[in-house]
């Protein structure tokens, strides 16, 4: 079964434009990410799909595999679809590009999971005891049925936290750790539709899939990643990643 990892880098952010370039300790946000995607023993290749030249250039530059896709695209879920549409591969892995803390053992979670079920699409949470991460709208969260699909997935704290709660209670919040892994046949389908409105309603792209009928696989996982939205979470990962932190 053959396994690729894409990630979708553009430039034009809202919150922080140009993000995919950003110094960390002299090397470029899609390069940290690109690295770390590479040591994943699952995936037989990673590429990059950008609509921005500079990204391109640069990742060339590295050594790295790119290709180049349409400006329009809503959602890094398009944007991957577009670039393995004419690739021979059967499973697909969306790996976001402003993660350059990603441990490549969480791909292979999810990717391990994904090829015994083949129906579905595939993706990881990690349990939440911290209350401001689960108050945070830039740390998304997910709920899950008993049988491990996910229900619905929200910036706003799901379930509703209790005003007297200071404690988090134990298996009850997850935080959602956006990487997916999709048979292609169900990337391609998937992205022919147009974006749902629950979709543009908490700009999460995994809504679409739910609002389709199609059905996600929650994994749980202990590794947790830092999506870089602010210049609050850059400084963050720069400090990690500093030298002296062994980055």
């Amino acid at each position: 079964m053959r396994t690729i990892a894409v990630i979708p880098a553009r430039f034009e952010s809202k919150r922080l434009p140009g993000k995919p370039l950003e110094d960390l300790h002299g090397k470029t946000m899609v390069q940290r990410v690109y690295e770390r995607a590479s040591l994943s023993r699952r995936a037989d290749e990673v590429l990059v799909a950008t609509d921005d030249e500079r990204i391109a250039e640069t990742v060339r530059r590295f050594g790295g595999h790119v290709t180049m896709t349409s400006p329009n695209h809503l959602s890094g879920s398009d944007r991957v679809a577009e670039a393995v549409a004419e690739l021979s591969v059967d499973l697909v892995v969306n790996v976001q590009g402003d993660e350059p803390l990603l441990e490549p053992d969480a791909i292979d979670e999810a990717v391990e999971d994904a090829t015994k079920h083949m129906e579905t699409i595939v993706t990881l949470r990690r349990e939440l005891s911290d209350r401001s991460l689960l108050l945070d709208p830039n740390v998304v969260k997910v709920v899950a049925n008993l049988a491990g699909f996910a229900m619905y997935f929200s910036r706003s704290p799901i379930p509703a936290l209790a005003n007297d709660c200071d404690e988090l209670p134990s298996g009850l919040y997850y935080e959602h750790i956006g990487l997916y892994a999709y048979p292609k046949s169900t990337l391609m389908a998937l992205t022919r539709t147009a974006p749902s409105r629950l979709e543009l309603a908490e700009r999460l792209e995994q809504l679409r899939a739910l609002e389709h009928g199609v059905p996600i696989r929650v994994v749980d996982t202990k590794y947790r990643s830092i999506s870089v939205d602010t210049v609050s979470d850059l400084k963050k990962v720069r400090a990690l990643l500093a030298p002296s932190q062994g980055g």
